[in-house]
């Protein structure tokens, strides 16, 4: 399937009981989530807590597809990779060639950063080299400051021939005017199916194809945030041979 869209909060909470049953859960657990806050409030440091529950389904969807698609030999680049879960989940699903990139200076914070490599930049003008990664990641980050040309063909340009792009993002079948809204003093854009279908053509003209069918239906409103209700889509794409 190269395009989904979560469809009721079940299939978060489904999503969460696999991450842990199969040891790839990344989210603090309830105990360790207070220390964290309890840390926080005495002022001796400011804990990274590493992960969202909400995006439990997008995460492991993205996990279930690379380890059908790639070797866990291969490279594999998280982008927009601060405090995000997949890449933590990555490595302990044995995948040993992980990079992430954020602009956030506090990368260094970010677990595993021994086995994983982290770098601060920017991921729409990366400093990889081309045909770097069998596959790019990225966990609710193309919606802020969304520019389809430039995000498509830098990961067009850094993927080898044949890697996979997948991409969750928030999403509305309808269109749902974000303009007046911003975060990370960035333009915010919920997804809507026409967005996604100019995306597709934006990739396609950078030499990518989606794999199997494309699914843009909506149920469930599951994600509330900024004063909107929406749900997230997941798209796969494969630049070609």
């Amino acid at each position: 399937m190269s395009m989904e869209v979560l469809q009721n909060r079940q299939q978060i909470e489904s999503s969460r009981r696999e991450l842990v049953r199969c040891g790839l859960s990344a989210v603090p657990g309830p105990v360790e989530k207070k220390v964290k806050e309890l840390i926080t409030r005495s002022r001796l440091a400011r804990p990274l807590i590493v992960g969202d529950v909400v995006k439990s389904w997008d995460v492991l969807k993205t996990v279930r597809f690379l380890q059908e698609k790639i070797q866990k030999s291969d490279p594999v680049l998280d982008i927009g990779c601060y405090a995000s879960e997949v890449i933590v989940s990555l490595h302990k699903a044995g995948f040993a060639d992980l990079t992430g990139i954020d602009l956030n200076a506090e990368l260094r914070r970010m677990p595993h950063a021994d086995s994983i490599r982290y770098v601060q930049g920017d991921f729409l003008e990366t400093p990889f080299e081309d045909a770097s990664f069998a596959a790019v990641a990225s966990i609710s980050v193309i919606e802020h400051g969304f520019d389809a040309a430039k995000l498509l063909c830098e990961i067009a340009r850094i993927l080898r021939p044949g890697g996979y792009f997948t991409a969750s993002f928030d999403y509305w079948r309808k269109k749902v005017d974000t303009r007046e809204t911003r975060f990370f003093d960035m333009d915010w854009l919920i997804f809507s199916e026409d967005d996604v279908r100019a995306m597709i053509d934006v990739a396609r003209a950078n030499g990518f194809k989606p794999i199997g069918d494309l699914r843009f239906e909506t149920s469930q409103k599951a994600i509330s945030h900024g004063g909107f209700e929406y749900t997230f889509g997941w798209i796969a794409l494969q630049r070609s041979s």
